[in-house]
């Protein structure tokens, strides 16, 4: 389906300057909150962004009942709920457990699985790798070794379209042809071949040859690629990955909703939710922080936008997120997300990824290329264009400086 993708140098392995994991992993959970100046925070993972109408009300309850009544989209197709009290794990773990979204307590920050979103929807891709997303939740599950997988370990499920595929997880299988699959370790230049029926075996198999590989060497590492060198990535050429996030708006096999940087209110939610149940009644949360609604009845496009979803393609909003940022967060050293909605309501079109952050720690930036909007104090800015071919970066602009000039770092070649 796609070209093949030249070989690329191979990655180096560990060495001197690489990240410290002395401090243990710090990423939460639906059972373990993290502590944000507008209260705890929970991470329910959703692997393959798959939800049920049932599940989504469930989530909107709980941020309801528990939080503050809005729900967070991640960019591994998760949901996050702010605003919890530091005792609300266990009431929010049984409301999970009731709705079938927290299978085991032991193994529930490590399903980190992204899917093609549309497919089986649009008779693109070469499978339905919906089914390989619950049999790889439930080997994973089923794993001890699994267990200690850091708890941003990412594995991608791509069904030979190429849109996933380039995300550069720790553990990708992209679908081919006959059935079988390609597995990708980290940012290999090659893969493995897997046969047909292999791949959530073959996928769980390799996490644990990671585990295994870095105890033995004495590494300690998170993620696949801090370890190249200590795994056969195989020699299969891998296809040419070609990238893209679904369009919004209504398609053949259904619609897109889009959000604003990911945030939904739970009345935003309610409504996607009352879309799924007069259609096919599942959900698909993708890694660009939209929702894609199977099926979804031609009236959905006109009540979801007055809901205040995005549902309009080509404006600057595509592919255009941010950080939590300032009140929520006490790193952030600014309003982030306002600054960036004044800078994408304004004139401008879509083009790279952009992320907006508070601090250095760019949580939730995208891969490959994009422009960094970094912030570097409560009303001025640095924009950096990440590319292939180099990294270009701006001094300090002031707030109104800085939208035109993401605006055309997105769109210069």
């Amino acid at each position: 389906m796609l070209a093949a993708m030249p070989p690329t140098p191979p990655v180096a392995g560990p060495r001197p300057g690489a990240p410290d994991r002395d401090r243990g992993d710090a990423c939460p959970g639906a059972l373990r909150l993290h502590r944000a100046d507008d209260g705890a925070l929970a991470r329910v993972r959703i692997p393959g962004g798959l939800l049920t109408t049932a599940q989504a009300l469930a989530l909107a309850e709980a941020a309801e009942q528990l939080g503050d009544g809005r729900l967070e989209l991640t960019s591994r197709g998760n949901v996050q709920l702010r605003g919890l009290a530091d005792d609300a794990g266990a009431g929010l773990g049984a409301r999970l457990r009731a709705a079938g979204l927290l299978p085991s307590e032991t193994h529930e920050r490590v399903r980190n699985v992204i899917a093609s979103p549309l497919s089986g929807l649009d008779g693109l891709g070469h499978a339905d790798v919906r089914a390989w997303t619950r049999e790889l939740d439930a080997r994973l599950c089923a794993s001890a070794p699994a267990a200690g997988l850091a708890g941003l370990f990412l594995f991608v499920l791509d069904d030979g379209r190429g849109d996933v595929a380039a995300l550069d997880a720790d553990v990708t299988l992209i679908a081919t042809p006959d059935g079988g699959a390609l597995l990708r370790l980290g940012r290999a230049a090659t893969a493995r071949r897997i046969a047909p029926g292999q791949a959530p075996a073959a996928a769980v198999a390799a996490a644990g040859e990671f585990l295994a590989a870095v105890a033995a060497a004495g590494v300690k590492a998170w993620f696949v690629r801090e370890a190249a060198g200590l795994l056969d990535p195989g020699a299969e050429p891998l296809p040419r990955r070609a990238g893209g996030a679904p369009e919004v708006g209504p398609f053949a096999g259904g619609l897109v909703a889009g959000t604003r940087f990911g945030s939904l209110g739970a009345a935003q939610w309610r409504a996607l939710a009352a879309a799924s149940a007069a259609s096919a009644g599942e959900l698909r949360i993708t890694p660009w922080r939209s929702v894609v609604l199977p099926g979804a009845l031609p009236g959905a496009a006109g009540e979801l936008a007055a809901a205040g979803l995005r549902l309009t393609p080509g404006t600057p909003w595509e592919l255009a997120t941010a950080c939590t940022g300032a009140p929520g967060c006490a790193k952030s050293l600014a309003d982030v997300r306002a600054d960036a909605a004044r800078a994408l309501d304004g004139a401008g079109a879509p083009g790279l990824p952009v992320h907006w952050s508070g601090c250095e720690r760019r949580c939730g930036h995208p891969g490959g290329e994009w422009v960094d909007v970094l912030a570097s104090g409560p009303a001025t800015y640095r924009v950096t264009a990440h590319r292939i071919s180099g990294k270009t970066t701006t001094q300090d602009l002031t707030t109104e400086q800085m939208a035109p000039a993401a605006a055309g770092a997105r769109r210069t070649k």
